[in-house]
């Protein structure tokens, strides 16, 4: 893959940019141990071919929900499920390729899936297509080719497809720049229900210089970002109440949304609310929280946040007892050994949690594709 055709998130603290990766399906958020799963009638069924109940197997292997919980197994199915021409299971099973669950990552043979799911007609294969272009990923970068998936994939109504050509037009990317045609896409996305969109067009509004700030307007796009569980929505809507907090909903509105998206593994929302704790905004001044924070941001973002917090942690150090830094560094580990998934998105819809079922997607640190998929964490 040629990683300077990858249109990247900008990791500067104070710095955002539009960004956007490749997606899967539609997932629903399920009870991982639901009582009505008979899985001894599921497997015979899908022994005997029926394509339903090998894609009904094969979530219930992903999620464990009444077999133990077994990646490989759920690859199984939905790879059966898929040679027997369901579109679905057949993107489904192109992404388990790209990120390598319960299989080897192979993306010459999850361009082939989506290929094949996208001769269907399926939006979201398009999309992935789409990516794998944009990206030369599977197959040689096409730019033009990228664009024209992504058109065909909004044109059948995908938010995300209508994100991607914000994008592409934003950045000059396969197309002449067109930031006034890059609104209007991302416009459409946000029409369409992608959060995705909602955040950039959020972003625009907030704080990209070329053009006009509307905070009000930032402020419902990112919160309707956030509400979908898009996590970067939910350390930018925090940043943007703390610096605007008459557009906040109650007092607590722009500290929540923050600490939402620090437990969900955003380590510059854990260096903002050690900031805040530092500086004594919003709350008393405590060396103490901020350490903690800041400790936990150095956990989440390795040696990006600790270029950043060099400084701060000396500083704080002079304030502590070693006894006291040493316990916080504990207790700092212990919250971060239970949370070391960085969530891109946590799915809160979907219509069909029995078939493809998932709980959020996880940050691609490597940059080669969307990130994993990850069931619902342990009761």
């Amino acid at each position: 893959m040629n990683q300077e055709s990858r249109i990247r998130c900008n990791s500067a603290s104070h710095q955002l940019m539009i960004c956007a990766v490749a997606i899967g399906l539609v997932f629903a958020v399920v009870d991982a141990s639901a009582a009505d799963v008979k899985i001894p009638q599921l497997q015979a069924a899908a022994a005997k071919g029926n394509v339903s109940q090998e894609i009904e197997l094969a979530g219930a292997y992903f999620v464990g929900r009444g077999v133990p919980r077994d990646l490989k197994m759920a690859a199984y199915w939905y790879e059966k499920a898929a040679g027997g021409g369901d579109a679905e299971a057949q993107n489904e099973i192109g992404y388990f390729y790209q990120t390598g669950i319960g299989v080897p990552a192979d993306p010459v043979r999850a361009f082939h899936w989506y290929q094949l799911a996208a001769s269907s007609g399926l939006a979201t294969a398009k999309v992935n297509l789409g990516v794998a272009y944009l990206w030369g990923n599977g197959v040689a970068e096409d730019k033009s080719l990228a664009f024209q998936f992504f058109h065909e994939a909004a044109s059948k109504g995908s938010g995300a497809a209508a994100t991607y050509l914000g994008i592409l037009y934003y950045y000059g990317q396969g197309v002449n720049l067109d930031k006034l045609a890059a609104e209007t896409w991302f416009e459409t996305g946000v029409k369409l229900h992608d959060p995705v969109a909602a955040y950039n067009l959020g972003v625009l509004f907030y704080n990209v210089d070329d053009h006009p700030h509307d905070y009000p307007k930032a402020a419902k796009l990112l919160r309707e970002s956030a509400t979908a569980g898009y996590v970067p929505a939910m350390h930018v809507l925090g940043v943007l109440l703390i610096k605007h907090p008459e557009l906040a909903k109650s007092p607590q509105e722009a500290r929540t949304s923050l600490e939402n998206a620090a437990s969900l593994g955003s380590w510059k929302a854990s260096i903002v609310l050690g900031v805040l704790a530092r500086d004594g905004n919003g709350v008393p001044v405590d060396p103490a929280t901020a350490y903690y924070h800041f400790q936990v941001a150095m956990l989440q973002g390795g040696e990006a946040a600790k270029k950043l917090l060099g400084l701060d942690m000396q500083r704080l150090s002079a304030k502590l007892a070693a006894e006291q830094m040493q316990k916080i560094s504990s207790n700092a580990d212990i919250w971060f050994q239970q949370r070391q998934s960085a969530l891109e998105v946590v799915y809160k819809d979907g219509k069909d949690g029995k078939r493809f079922p998932v709980w959020g997607r996880a940050v691609d640190d490597e940059g080669l594709h969307g990130g994993k998929l990850l069931p619902p964490p342990p009761a």
